[in-house]
């Protein structure tokens, strides 16, 4: 979205007659920005204009040209990026350990982003993303994820390698308000990760920062994550609060992050550095410094994963449902795209009215709610072949 608002406010700059140069901050990365042509520059001109304060933008159409060619529920995903970073951690016999192994597996996922700033598809109700990966040392890892509410958006998601002894759940509420010259993000939701090897440990939670589209009017633009979000795992008493620094106007650095780690009163030690670089922890009792992710160096290595092809899919299974507007926004074809997109959430708003109607409530496909939090409509058997098994014919059962 960055390069979304940096050009709608060089165009509007322009039409005020400003002689000031529209570049991005110097410490940016050249792909944190986005060209957009003068016709695409005049569609966000007019749709900023449309704005109000403090309005919900849950309700706003994009511009297609926009849009990251994939949805929500798959950009999930990139959380599972770097596995062996939590893998294995069930064999650390110091929960403390244990504890920064989870932190490493949260931190590594922020760095992957499309080339410009672009943001995924807007999950309509009952979609859904699955998902298998096979991994080097010959495990697997399966995920899922559904869009289970739309008004407000809820996405729910499940992660689970059970020969790696790692489950992951999660549900994830954005809301988005227009500031004035900035866009805020409120990324509400958690991901509760337990190692199953480690059952006493009970649950790692951690929750979200919040998302700054800055300077959509005047000044520089850039994306930025900021505020603080928490991991914590009560078993232990272990917690974690990390900061997302936002760039003050004139000190500060882009991307910056802090964070203590805590057992109890006692402080273990610190994290410091950039999400999208290089980021170490320094421990309190003897002041040794530690990499938890390289993202220059490591950020590559991310673990592929297999999806079936969209005629093998279900019609509303995230790829198949959007393959026409994926193919559009590839070939740069924006009338296509906007006709695309128009056609699922017509589509979408047509199928809410029939339930209206009917008086019909949607039932979600894989999760429900158990004790006010989304989970997912399975119990995992605790034998590691057996769950594979169990797990597979639930995501893809037979035909």
């Amino acid at each position: 979205m960055m390069g979304l608002f940096s050009q709608a406010g060089s165009h509007i700059r322009r039409a005020r007659g400003s002689s000031v140069e529209d570049r991005a901050p110097e410490d940016t990365e050249p792909d944190d920005t986005s060209i957009l042509d003068e016709d695409e520059g005049s569609i966000i001109t007019s749709l900023i204009s449309q704005l109000r304060v403090g309005m919900d933008l849950s309700k706003v159409t994009f511009p297609t040209f926009v849009l990251e060619p994939r949805s929500m529920l798959e950009r999930i995903t990139d959380f599972m990026s770097h596995p062996d970073l939590i893998f294995g951690s069930e064999k650390c016999a110091d929960p403390e350990e244990r504890f920064i192994r989870v932190l490493q597996y949260y931190l590594a996922g922020w760095h992957i982003k499309p080339k410009g700033v672009k943001k995924p598809y807007n999950p309509v109700l009952g979609e859904f993303f699955r998902c298998r990966y096979d991994y080097a040392n010959g495990t697997q890892g399966f995920y899922v994820a559904e869009q289970v509410s739309h008004h407000p958006p809820i996405s729910a998601f499940f992660y689970i390698s059970p020969a790696n002894r790692v489950c992951i759940i999660g549900e994830l509420r954005p809301k988005s308000k227009f500031l004035g010259n900035s866009v805020s993000t409120t990324m509400e939701g958690e991901n509760r990760i337990r190692l199953l090897g480690v059952p006493e440990d009970g649950e790692y939670v951690v929750t979200m920062p919040n998302m700054y589209a800055r300077g959509i009017l005047f000044g520089k633009m850039v994306l930025e994550l900021g505020d603080t979000c928490t991991a914590k795992n009560e078993k232990h008493g272990l917690f974690c609060d990390l900061e997302f620094k936002t760039k003050g106007f004139f000190s500060g650095t882009y991307n910056a992050i802090a964070g203590r780690v805590r057992r109890g009163n006692s402080d273990i030690g610190d994290i410091a550095g950039r999400w999208s670089h290089v980021m170490d922890f320094k421990s309190a009792r003897n002041g040794g410094k530690r990499v938890l992710f390289d993202a220059v160096k490591d950020g590559q290595n991310v673990a592929p994963k297999y999806v079936a092809p969209e005629e093998e899919q279900e019609p509303y299974e995230s790829r198949r449902l959007w393959q026409k507007l994926t193919q559009a926004i590839n070939a740069k074809d924006m009338e296509a795209a906007t006709e695309a997109k128009s056609a699922v959430e017509d589509a979408q708003r047509e199928l809410r009215r029939k339930r209206e109607e009917g008086g019909d409530q949607y039932v979600p496909r894989f999760f429900e709610i158990r004790d006010g939090r989304w989970e997912p409509k399975i119990k995992v058997p605790e034998d590691s072949t057996t769950a594979i098994d169990v797990v597979e014919n639930w995501i893809w059962p037979s035909a």
